[in-house]
């Protein structure tokens, strides 16, 4: 008796164009890492009555350094210097800042040559790591107990106030340390001590009272509110640094924590490295004081202006940089240098608050930063860069003037935009990697890849026949599907050790194939059909790839998760790598094998019982 076979299950068209639909948008993805780079130097007059250099003086100069360069144009604003090597770009840089940076200003930018369309659809290249573009990596310590001193004492400075507000006489406020602050009440105080301590907990509800004695105690952070301090203070600095480096116009940077108290900040592509070491290593503050009414109260500073003049202020500051929203450089209508404020809403309310109390009144401006004493220790200087006298009713915008130069100037503005620092930071590691060392590095690694590919390529060939041809096709399109998901995300880094990863991707990928060919040979040896035998070889070893796929994949993860730097560079190849050798191993190769076999079908209309 004859009775139909099942016919094995086919790919629906749709399943098919769901796969041709991706693979094109991957590959579109892809094209521009095909296209190099090359890099554009504009040259500008600082005057606006300057004229752009012309091209002859400009061929002139670079010939005489023997500086290559592929071509130059000149327009009423700028004139544009186009390089085809960006190992040459620094040379030249430093040659026409040495000759022309006087009276023009240089800047320079990376360009992908990749068609316009391409370039329409927002197609970039792959971001290539530090060690494959060259550039500058820090490693900043961040002194989270001077933070923890620096914030007690801000809150002593505070309780002093609440002290005078309510009154009491005979009461003495010491920071101890990072241990806390230290409250001691005269006798005739003692019955005051339960109605202070429940306004310092409800304003500082972070901090623990622990009695010492009948009018002693101490305010300390618990520990896990200690802990939750010290992470606040990194993720708030990681924060400032991130906006520092956006400000500098470098964006492929990788900013992230390093143990328990470092900060790793890569910054490929750059050739200032010491323009970059001040904007980063920077610890600037501003804060705006009132005057003190009384220079003999509890709880107000006293610091001296440029002049030596001693000035006395209220503890409490009007406001600080964090309630800065914006910062610009500028110059008055003298053409004095200033920096022009935009105030967020609680810092304009603060200021329109003050200003309406105190017209005539003067306001002063504090600028603050750390810096590292003959011991290493951190150490605050506080300078006045500013008192001027409220004129009027202020609001959200105003500027601070008097600023010694325009450059003083640009650099105030950038670390306000940027944010204040709540710790100081130090950089305890510089290393330059230059762009020639990036190049050699990524010829080295392609000729890796290469080799490993053609190996793999001619094995799959000899030994599998027509099926090692599909699985070359599917390895092809896997690297490219890599090549593209990498070009699509945004925080996606090549790094060296991520070349290592395409090449264990490629191993990956052909392993697949291996699993599945191996097992469609099994199912010919028990003598089932050709197309029987590839549908249940496919289903059968499915199973396994996904297993073995799932462990490398939570691998991967915890790598991206711990590691830094080259490591998760080289957890990002790995767990992209796999998700597309699923893709194209499986369902690619899968779609390839069914096409080419078409002819075969007639075998499987019926089986004989």
């Amino acid at each position: 008796m004859n009775v139909p076979v099942k016919k094995p299950r086919a790919y629906f068209k749709w399943q098919n164009l769901v796969i041709v639909i991706t693979l094109i948008l991957l590959l579109i993805s892809a094209l521009p890492n095909f296209y190099s780079n090359q890099v554009n130097i504009q040259i500008t007059p600082r005057s606006e009555a300057g004229k752009p250099i012309a091209p002859q003086p400009l061929k002139a100069l670079l010939a005489k350094q023997e500086q290559q360069f592929t071509g130059i144009s000149a327009n009423k604003a700028y004139t544009s210097l186009v390089l085809s090597d960006e190992t040459a770009r620094t040379q030249v840089e430093k040659v026409l800042k040495e000759k022309l940076a006087g009276e023009y200003v240089i800047a320079s930018t990376v360009v992908n040559n990749a068609p316009a369309w391409l370039q329409v659809l927002g197609g970039e290249p792959i971001k290539l790591g530090l060690d494959l573009s060259g550039g500058v990596l820090f490693v900043l310590d961040v002194d989270i107990e001077q933070a923890l001193t620096e914030r007690l004492n801000q809150i002593s400075l505070s309780l002093k106030s609440m002290v005078m507000e309510n009154k009491l006489r005979g009461v003495q406020l010491a920071v101890s340390g990072q241990s806390g602050i230290s409250l001691t009440l005269a006798a005739s105080s003692t019955q005051s001590l339960k109605p202070l301590l429940a306004e310092i907990t409800r304003v500082y509800p972070e901090l623990t009272p622990e009695k010492v004695s009948s009018h002693r105690l101490t305010l300390t952070y618990a520990a896990p509110e200690l802990a939750k301090f010290r992470q606040q203070t990194m993720k708030q600095t990681i924060k400032t640094m991130r906006g520092r480096i956006e400000e500098l116009g470098i964006t492929e940077a990788v900013t992230q924590q390093q143990g328990k108290n470092r900060i790793r900040i890569e910054l490929p592509g750059v050739h200032d490295p010491e323009q970059a070491k001040r904007i980063i290593g920077a610890t600037a503050s501003l804060e705006f004081y009132q005057l003190a009414a009384n220079s003999r109260a509890m709880g107000i500073k006293r610091i001296s202006d440029e002049n030596g003049r001693q000035l006395v202020l209220n503890s409490q500051a009007v406001f600080t940089g964090s309630n800065i929203k914006n910062a610009s450089p500028g110059r008055d209508q003298m053409g004095a240098p200033l920096v022009n404020l935009t105030l967020d809403s609680a810092g304009g309310k603060k200021m329109s608050k003050f200003s309406k109390e105190n017209i005539g009144k003067p306001m002063v401006t504090v600028f603050s930063e750390y810096y590292r004493n003959q011991h290493n220790q951190a150490v605050k200087k506080s300078e006045v860069i500013n008192v001027a006298t409220i004129q009027s009713h202020l609001g959200a915008q105003f500027s601070i003037t008097n600023m010694p130069s325009l450059q003083e100037a640009q650099e105030l503005a950038l670390l306000l935009r940027a944010g204040s620092l709540t710790a100081p930071v130090t950089i305890v590691k510089q290393q330059t990697i230059e762009a020639t060392l990036g190049a050699d590095n990524i010829d080295k690694g392609i000729k890796a890849l290469t080799l490993g590919i053609a190996i793999t390529l001619v094995f799959m060939m000899l030994w599998y026949r027509s099926l090692g041809l599909i699985a070359n096709i599917a390895l092809a399109l896997n690297l490219m599907s890599l090549l593209g998901l990498m070009s699509l995300l945004p925080g996606a880094v090549l790094t060296l050790p991520g070349i290592a990863g395409l090449v264990l991707t490629v191993g990956m990928a052909v392993d697949t194939n291996v699993l599945i060919f191996e097992r469609i040979k099994e199912e010919l040896k028990r003598g089932r059909k050709v197309l029987m035998a590839i549908e249940v070889g496919y289903k059968h070893a499915f199973a396994t790839i996904l297993d073995a796929n799932i462990t490398t994949l939570i691998t991967g993860m915890i790598l991206y998760a711990i590691g830094y730097g080259p490591v998760k560079g080289f957890a990002v190849i790995l767990c992209l790598g796999i998700l597309t050798s699923m893709f194209t191993g499986v369902f690619v190769s899968k779609a390839l094998t069914n096409l080419v076999i078409r002819e075969n079908k007639q075998q499987l209309l019926g089986v004989a019982l």
